[in-house]
């Protein structure tokens, strides 16, 4: 009875450790939410976008991209993000 009782409790303890470390996420692990559209896979391009939305995502919340090489906080201007033209953009290119 005493053997039946600890083999109950040891299966017990090892369920409890079991659900914990399942609960654990591993390090560098991105945190992800089910719903958001988007989430970091490795991609750190503009040509693996497939729009300006997706790469703001991309500079946001994912490591080691590389689709803002001026630093200004708008990725990917050339292919996705493009601003629009102004009238104050133009003036100062033709000077």
């Amino acid at each position: 009875m005493k053997f039946k009782r600890n083999v109950v409790l040891a299966v017990s303890i090892f369920s409890i450790i079991v659900a914990g470390l399942a609960m654990i996420e591993p390090a560098g692990a991105e945190k992800q939410d089910s719903n958001q559209k988007y989430k970091c896979d490795g991609r750190t391009h503009c040509s693996q976008m497939t729009s300006c939305e997706e790469a703001k995502f991309f500079i946001k919340n994912c490591p080691n991209t590389k689709m803002d090489g001026n630093n200004d906080g708008i990725p990917c201007e050339k292919q996705w993000c493009k601003q629009p033209i102004t009238i104050e953009k133009t003036i100062s290119v033709l000077r």
